[in-house]
């Protein structure tokens, strides 16, 4: 009996590419041993995490409890609070616009009248319409503090 390969007789593989074959082939198990247990591991993972815990409530108790009836006061009372500052904004802004529109027609009436006057005459009538103008700038003035502090 003869154990030698010959080029014409059928035999098996060579030895070298049997042993290369075997090694891939247990690589391939353990790449797939690997994948299963990443995957069964996180299947498990999102298990627990998804599992309802019998001891702790699945609803939060802020949705599930009535509201407490101080609480629907005080929150009624802070929209009426903002509701009646806009209205009050809204007023200022108003009478704002309208004491602007004085102003201006004041303004041009004062120069009005000092253009008629020469340089060494004052009439009372030009003083008196300088101080409208200084009392109106200041309310003015103060209306638009109150309207952006908001206090």
């Amino acid at each position: 009996m003869q154990f030698g390969y010959t080029m014409n007789s059928p035999s098996p593989l060579p030895r070298a590419s049997q042993t290369g074959s075997r090694r891939r082939l247990h690589g391939a198990w353990i790449v797939a041993g690997l994948f299963a247990v990443v995957v069964l591991s996180s299947v498990a993972l999102r298990a627990q995490s998804t599992a309802p815990n019998p001891d702790k409530s699945i609803h939060d108790p802020a949705l599930t409890t009535p509201p407490d009836a101080n609480a629907q006061m005080e929150m009624r009372e802070q929209q009426t609070q903002k509701q009646d500052f806009a209205a009050a904004n809204e007023e200022r802004k108003k009478q704002i616009s309208e004491d602007t529109a004085k102003l201006l027609k004041l303004a041009a009436d004062l120069k009005a009248e000092v253009d008629k006057t020469n340089k060494d005459t004052l009439s009372l009538n030009v003083i008196r319409k300088a101080d409208e103008i200084e009392r109106l700038a200041h309310n003015v003035k103060e209306k638009m503090k109150l309207t952006v502090g908001g206090s």
